[in-house]
């Protein structure tokens, strides 16, 4: 089961979340059938933004982080909600690029790629959503993420985003977690808090050593108390429906709407997300028509 814990410490001068996604990656891997390298970028990416939205207070709020790289893979795209409930897409799922030779793992910062634009949308069901905008820093995701809480939300934080491939391309572990310091903290607290992360191996060595996301988070927090505050199953969910698709088709306007009645006499529309086909037929088509004013 895949799951998000949050934790603090002691002084509650620290608010942690940590992740286990590798089912939820699984199902991205499942459903677009990426490579390797593009797998561990969309899994690092839903990763994130379970996270993310988890820690939204409001039961309808919504989260989509877009990064727009120069890389091969184009755009990601993950939306998610306030459960942790997540669903992605990519402009290219195809991309081969050799591993690192440093360290002979996926080369993720050159499939996505490191001049680009990583955005925040924050639907909080207020007039407008709040939309925050970073410069990538390497396309690795993590360090994205770290210097856009910085920079656009003025959090200090830290990010940490695993997913390990199997052999078989499957995924074998996939995980992450975020690290916020409260505006209060102390120094001391500060201190001990970096050296605990600058430690700290890759979330997929530590799943490997079957760490829980509870072990994960105590680690964070050596020598500064631990106190786990909840813990939620999360999973990847496309809320995609026919009654959806026919709102997006009747926004396109009848004039669109009407061309395509004429030219095709049918319509089949592909959820990027989940790829569920819906297929419309010539009187299908006319109905929709006849409800645009």
């Amino acid at each position: 089961m895949d799951y998000i814990i949050s934790a603090t410490d002691f002084g509650k001068e620290v608010s942690v979340y940590v992740a286990k996604t590798t089912d939820m990656v699984e199902t991205v891997r499942d459903i677009h059938k990426p490579t390797p390298v593009v797998c561990a970028a969309i899994g690092r990416a839903v990763t994130a933004t379970s996270i993310m939205g988890f820690m939204m207070k409001g039961e309808k709020n919504k989260i989509s982080l877009i990064i727009k790289g120069d890389g091969l893979i184009g755009n990601i795209t993950c939306t998610g909600n306030s459960k942790g409930y997540v669903k992605a897409c990519a402009t290219n799922y195809d991309v081969d690029i050799p591993i690192r030779e440093t360290d002979g793992k996926l080369d993720v910062g050159r499939a996505v790629g490191s001049n680009g634009i990583l955005t925040v949308i924050r639907d909080l069901g207020l007039k407008e959503p709040y939309v925050g905008h970073n410069s990538l820093v390497n396309g690795e995701i993590a360090q994205d993420l770290t210097s856009y809480f910085v920079n656009s939300e003025q959090v200090a934080s830290s990010v940490g985003l695993g997913v390990l491939v199997d052999t078989d391309y499957t995924v074998k572990h996939a995980g992450g977690f975020i690290v916020s310091l409260m505006p209060f903290a102390k120094e001391e607290t500060i201190s001990k808090l970096e050296d605990n992360i600058k430690n700290i191996r890759s979330i997929t060595s530590l799943m490997e050593d079957d760490l829980t996301p509870e072990d994960i988070a105590q680690l964070i927090l050596k020598d500064l108390g631990c106190v786990i505050l909840s813990k939620n199953e999360v999973k990847y969910e496309c809320d995609c429906s026919r009654k959806r698709i026919e709102e997006a088709l009747i926004s396109i306007g009848k004039k669109e709407l009407q061309k395509i009645y004429e030219e095709d006499k049918k319509a089949e529309i592909c959820c990027h997300f989940c790829n569920k086909k819906y297929y419309f037929d010539e009187e299908e088509l006319k109905s929709l028509i006849d409800h645009i004013k």
